[in-house]
């Protein structure tokens, strides 16, 4: 029987490559996205589509209210940041950081994992080109899956051990973009945008598609998104 794994799935550049490496390694595929209260709730249509493009077992979508606690340009109601220079955006942590975001997705991920018995979960965060977001690093990727093998009964019994699975944390946004289209994905069926307009284009201008675009033009590959302007 293949190796089962848990997949964290926000339907973006990373989350997908992420997937297609995971796929590429053999296991099978459990995706997981959540519908947190998020501005940009539209990825979770992408995130469905790539799962069920990809062969996914399942695909199951986790809904939190996030925006009871806010704090962040994602969740309530503060501007996202925009047209932000490469020096600002590599410096400080921007308002469009969620509290806990991934320390919470990674616990229910961790949950399923247990109840699935898959030993892996696989994360698409990336340490080079991202916003500054302190639980994309490599130091917290190690301490929780320390955390996740004293927490769980499985564990701790010695039926399961959990391996947090990061496989793009060293990568620039091109050198993910090129090792997606290696392995086939078509990166039109992905979301990155944090602000996108009513009929779902990207604004072009947030953290995200600007580090989207940066990416696509240092690849050399030509970027499918569909942009405001």
């Amino acid at each position: 029987m293949k190796k089962k794994a848990v997949i964290l799935s926000s339907g973006g550049i990373d989350s997908t490559t992420a997937m297609a490496i995971t796929r590429e390694q053999g296991y099978d595929l459990y995706s997981l996205s959540f519908d947190y209260g998020q501005r940009h709730v539209l990825e979770l249509e992408a995130a469905r589509r790539i799962a069920e493009i990809f062969g996914a077992r399942e695909h199951l979508v986790i809904r939190l209210d996030m925006g009871r606690i806010g704090g962040s340009a994602l969740t309530a109601d503060i501007p996202v940041p925009k047209a932000r220079s490469d020096e600002e955006i590599g410096s400080g942590i921007p308002v469009t950081y969620v509290p806990a975001r991934n320390t919470i997705f990674l616990s229910y991920g961790l949950a399923w994992a247990e109840v699935l018995e898959a030993p892996d979960i696989f994360i698409g965060v990336n340490a080079l080109d991202y916003s500054g977001y302190p639980d994309c690093r490599p130091e917290y990727i190690r301490a929780f899956e320390n955390m996740a093998n004293l927490a769980i009964k499985a564990a701790v019994e010695g039926r399961l051990r959990i391996t947090i699975q990061a496989p793009l944390i060293g990568l620039t946004k091109a050198e993910i973009i090129r090792r997606g289209t290696a392995l086939g994905v078509d990166y039109s069926l992905t979301h990155s945008c944090y602000d996108p307009s009513p009929d779902g284009k990207a604004c072009g201008g947030c953290d995200s598609c600007l580090l989207r675009k940066k990416g696509f033009r240092e690849a050399g590959i030509k970027d499918p998104t569909a942009y405001v302007d």
